[in-house]
């Protein structure tokens, strides 16, 4: 039988919600990703070029720290990673969360939220980190009804 988890960071919410329901509906442990700087109203507010948002999206080398591990992380082999979309890709924590495992052999299936963007490129960036793990095609989880969110699973 396969183990499944649910890791997700969420700046507002509305991929935490998202994830949530995810996890429930897969019968998937949950685990948050929290940074170790808690972004604020300001940081997140995407119309500031100065904002910890922006200044990240647009620094390729940044990796922002993580709070917290996963330490068994070894028993699973399925992995939905949720997100919400900054400037059409993931934000930079993520990129910090792929590297800091080895996904190697382990299924991933990305997930994220957006208040208008699609996720661009962001599965291509992804991939590039971790190329090890069998990457399957992300999906917008905008809106998506009970019934959406059970036919999206039943491929995994």
């Amino acid at each position: 039988m396969s183990k499944k988890l649910v890791a997700y960071f969420s700046a507002s919410g509305v991929t935490k919600a998202v994830a949530e329901r995810l996890a429930k509906s897969a019968g998937a442990d949950l685990f948050e990703i929290k940074p170790k700087t808690p972004y604020s109203e300001a940081d997140l507010d995407w119309t500031n070029k100065n904002s910890r948002s922006f200044v990240e999206t647009n620094s390729p080398d940044c990796r922002p720290k993580i709070a917290n591990t996963i330490a068994n992380m070894d028993e699973y082999n399925t992995i939905f990673l949720g997100f919400p979309i900054w400037w059409y890709v993931a934000p930079k924590i993520i990129n910090t969360f792929v590297e800091s495992y080895d996904f190697s052999d382990k299924t991933v299936i990305p997930f994220a939220t957006s208040g208008g963007s699609k996720m661009g490129k962001t599965c291509e960036v992804l991939k590039d980190l971790c190329p090890n793990a069998n990457w399957e095609k992300g999906k917008m989880m905008n809106r998506v009804s009970d019934k959406e969110l059970k036919d999206w699973l039943s491929q995994y």
